[in-house]
């Protein structure tokens, strides 16, 4: 049966760059490898991809295959490479098939948890010492709250290590007889591609590489309890949405001696009816209405800690602002103050009554194309 064409058994195009490539014969490991894939043709497939990539990925073997494509690698080709003499002879590792680059112990380990080897590769340990789960709160604040900053309360289900046995899972400790030690147990498998050396995590002491005379009552023998505790946060003054904060060591317990995690706090502003945030401005409609605008007046404005009298010109237009500096959010852990935008919205009346509706029929009668003299007409009509 012919060869199908390399690039094909990839899946790339004949202008893949060599990260593409390398990308494609990743996926396609894992998709294929006999130990993962039970179908009839899987090892025949895993063949077939190694050997497009060892073609590919190499600069000169693939400036040939473009040119002559199979035959620069037949066994009689005029080439001169003397075929793919890759072989599968006796195991293999990964320089066999010329993938220096490639761990394929990296590719299948997600598979087979602690660790996959080739003819006797080794991971590391289970039992040294590893940090504790970060975790993650969602914390709700009121406008205001998140403005000014405020401190806060919240409680959290965490694994802490155990007070009875000191995190250690028991009492009476030795070392464990089946891993002896080392956390990890392995399993050597011979295949007709080789042989593959699987490393699991050892289900005597689930990978601690001890054992005890007497299991811990209290945690099971894990070195954790879950406990709910009380944290208290500081929110910082201008705090803005989906920011978060993070407590040092608050998260769950480390393992075998391990730091705790961190706990992150991720904050949630509520809307408020009247100040709408951008940044640190705040922005608020103040709505007046016809005769206010054109003639202009006085109004009293609250402030989201104060009120001011805001001077409100004749002529004023819908839309106008109206910008007091200082008044809007801080800036965390600065002196800077955003400002306060305070919007003009004209509220045109939809219900007049009988003496409104004549000023208003009255003065559409009049000259208002000169602003000034509309303005003095309407101070006559509204005034009088």
């Amino acid at each position: 049966m012919a060869k199908r064409d390399y690039y094909e058994v990839l899946g790339v195009s004949k202008t893949a760059t060599d990260k593409e490539i390398k990308s494609a014969f990743r996926r396609l490991a894992k998709e294929y490898h006999p130990d993962l894939n039970k179908a009839p043709d899987a090892a025949e497939k895993f063949k077939e991809v190694q050997e497009a990539y060892e073609v590919l990925s190499d600069e000169n073997k693939r400036k040939m295959y473009d040119q002559y494509g199979h035959a620069a690698f037949d066994q009689n080709g005029n080439a001169g490479y003397g075929g793919f003499n890759g072989g599968f002879n006796g195991g293999f590792s990964s320089s066999s098939f010329g993938f220096d680059d490639i761990d394929l112990s990296d590719i299948l380990s997600g598979v087979f948890g602690q660790g996959f080897g080739f003819g006797g590769g080794s991971r590391k340990s289970s039992n040294r010492a590893q940090r504790g789960k970060d975790l993650l709160f969602n914390m709700k604040l009121s406008f205001m709250e998140a403005v000014y900053g405020c401190k806060k309360d919240f409680t959290l289900d965490v694994y802490e290590t155990c007070d009875s046995c000191n995190g250690k899972g028991g009492h009476g400790e030795k070392k464990c007889s089946r891993c002896h030690g080392s956390g990890t147990v392995t399993e050597e498998q011979r295949t007709m591609f080789g042989s593959f050396v699987s490393k699991t995590t050892c289900p005597e002491c689930s990978g601690r590489g001890k054992s005890f005379d007497t299991v811990c009552s209290d945690c099971k023998g894990t070195g954790k309890v879950k406990k709910r505790k009380t944290i208290t946060v500081t929110v910082p003054a201008g705090i803005d949405e989906g920011q978060q904060i993070r407590i040092k060591e608050k998260g769950e317990a480390g393992i075998n001696g391990g730091p705790n995690g961190d706990v992150y706090v991720e904050f949630h502003i509520e809307d408020h009816q009247i100040f709408k945030r951008d940044g640190n401005d705040v922005y608020m409609e103040l709505p007046i209405n016809i005769v206010e605008a054109t003639l202009g007046c006085k109004k009293d404005v609250p402030l989201m800690k104060e009120s001011i009298v805001l001077n409100i010109p004749e002529g004023t237009q819908n839309g106008d602002k109206h910008r007091i500096k200082g008044k809007g959010v801080p800036y965390i852990n600065s002196s800077k103050v955003g400002d306060m935008y305070i919007v003009i919205k004209v509220v045109i009346p939809t219900k007049l009554d009988k003496k409104q509706r004549e000023l208003f029929n009255e003065l559409s009668e009049t000259n208002l194309d000169d602003n000034n003299d509309f303005i003095t007409k309407f101070r006559k009509f509204f005034r009088r």
